[in-house]
């Protein structure tokens, strides 16, 4: 008599138990007609991916929402194009939770303020100039100068009424090569 062994195969699949999902940015900075606009707005908990989408209102018009390739976040950016007062909501989904917070952007017409800043010049020999970063959260940046500028100052005339900024500059060298950021500042506009 022959003698057959059989085998049973048992799969558990677990569904996601991780912890609720939770949007942290509570608010994005305020735009400037035809300037430049740069946002994050980043979550924590639950597991990726994250699905993103503006659950209700609308962003400002000529700005677009990417989720990071994380998913963890999401840049909100572009130039607006109408100047006006825009509420929106926005939603992340994991694991089946879903976390929403609430927006206000000014898009104004024009700036009213601008933001001074200095450092010291790099001790380094090769260096050639200098790059400055803008930032909405000390952690995101965006570099805000169209070229290497060879001085220790910057005018930041972009800056838009009840919005908090954060800088931090490079020094280049004569390679192009870019230092670690400096020091992080910032300068909340009234």
């Amino acid at each position: 008599m022959k003698s057959h062994s059989a085998f049973l195969l048992l799969v558990l699949a677990a569904p996601c138990m991780a912890s609720s999902i939770k949007i942290q940015t509570t608010a994005v900075p305020n735009g400037i007609l035809k300037d430049s606009y740069y946002g994050v707005i980043t979550a924590t908990g639950g597991c990726t991916p994250y699905k993103w989408k503006v659950a209700s209102g609308s962003l400002p018009a000529g700005i677009t929402m990417k989720t990071s390739s994380s998913t963890t976040s999401v840049t909100l950016s572009g130039k607006p194009t109408t100047a006006k007062t825009y509420s929106f909501t926005v939603s992340a989904t994991a694991c089946g939770h879903t976390s929403q917070v609430s927006y206000k952007v000014v898009v104004q017409k024009a700036e009213n303020h601008v933001v001074d800043l200095s450092w010291k010049a790099s001790t380094t020999t090769d260096v050639v100039g200098y790059n400055v970063y803008r930032g909405p959260d000390g952690k995101s940046w965006q570099k805000v100068n169209s070229g290497v500028k060879a001085s220790t100052a910057y005018t930041d005339s972009t800056t838009a009424d009840n919005s908090t900024y954060y800088y931090s500059t490079t020094a280049v060298d004569v390679n192009g090569k870019e230092s670690k950021k400096s020091n992080i500042v910032h300068s909340t506009i009234p």
